[in-house]
């Protein structure tokens, strides 16, 4: 046992086979089964997806109904008050004490954790100046701007140097100008060697910012699970089409061509327009090379832009694909492209 729980603490950060968990009659997590590598990780899906029951079950404060989770190799059913030395936890809403102030707050937490009072205050001191907090170290806790409430958080979350951070939505109530602020010091901790960290949000954009692996959940499942750059560069790739002809028929020869090569249409809202998706291996003067045996002229061809959201809304089918839209239209209504 000893000689697994050394490899796996080199680098798995956890596995989880088959779990489940119910709150009553509710299906939180369903047969969910998954490994995960040491590094930075984003967790994204929609509210009630199970990212915040998935995040308590390997902290261990939530005991789960089926299956078996492991964090570092140890079983979190079984050790999870030991493993809890090695993690922080930063929660979305909960984890803020009315009538401390922030030294006390954070140095609580180190104590917590284990760590000498003297050590714990001297930690919180240092973490509150590098997160900007340093004239507001003595102010109470209640008199904290969201901003605030929320760094002070990620400093009770650090202050014991865990090798796992799980954050529960740490931009979340921030302004711009706050949450702006919020990616670069999680993106900066995404980079320390030998530390991990699992960032759960709906925001997909804060994925792609700060984490290199991701993983979807949608209605209690994982929908797709991997690093980032090979789950971009595995889709298949969607174009958006414009063309002029003289008829319907023309219209629909060219629509019948792309479907024959191998394409997925989707006709748009006006006549001489589709969104077409592609495999890989198409060339864009394939476009070109059908619009011409169907005697129409191709006049827009843009490639669609792959990013996480993409990706997410084809996998958990939760958007689907705007119609295409005059750009003048687009232009006068005031819709930004």
């Amino acid at each position: 046992m000893g000689t697994s729980v050394n490899s796996w603490s080199v680098k798995s950060l956890f596995e989880i086979d088959s779990l489940s968990h119910r709150y009553g009659s509710v299906l939180a997590l369903d047969g969910v089964s998954i490994s995960v590598e040491q590094g930075a990780i984003g967790l994204v899906g929609q509210n009630g997806a199970g990212k915040s029951t998935l995040i308590k079950i390997l902290l261990g404060l939530v005991r789960h109904t089926g299956g078996t989770v492991s964090v570092f190799g140890s079983d979190v059913a079984k050790h999870g008050v030991g493993l809890r030395g090695r993690i922080g936890y930063m929660p979305e809403r909960e984890g803020v004490t009315p009538g401390l102030n922030g030294i006390e707050y954070v140095g609580l937490s180190g104590e917590l954790n284990g760590m000498p009072r003297k050590l714990a205050l001297r930690r919180a001191h240092e973490l509150l100046s590098r997160l900007g907090l340093e004239e507001a170290r003595y102010r109470r806790l209640e008199n904290y701007s969201a901003g605030m409430v929320q760094r002070i958080k990620l400093a009770a979350t650090l202050v014991h140097d865990p090798d796992l951070l799980l954050l529960d939505e740490p931009t979340s109530g921030l302004d711009p100008d706050g949450r702006t602020a919020m990616l670069a010091m999680l993106k900066s901790l995404a980079q320390r060697p030998g530390k991990s960290l699992l960032f759960s949000t709906h925001l997909l954009g804060d994925i792609e910012h700060v984490c290199r692996h991701a993983i979807i959940m949608e209605k209690g499942r994982v929908a797709a699970s991997g690093p980032l750059d090979e789950m971009l560069a595995g889709q298949e790739h969607a174009y958006s089409l414009r063309w002029k002809n003289g008829n319907d028929s023309a219209n629909d020869a060219y629509l019948a061509a792309l479907q024959q090569a191998g394409a997925e249409v989707s006709p748009g809202e006006e006549l001489g327009q589709a969104r077409a998706v592609v495999s890989g291996d198409w060339s864009s003067q394939q476009f070109f090379h059908l619009a011409k045996r169907a005697e129409v002229t191709l006049t827009w061809l843009e490639p669609e832009e792959m990013d996480l959201r993409t990706v997410y809304r084809r996998l958990v089918g939760m958007e689907t694909p705007p119609p295409l839209i005059d750009l003048t239209k687009r232009e006068e209504s005031g819709v930004a492209s």
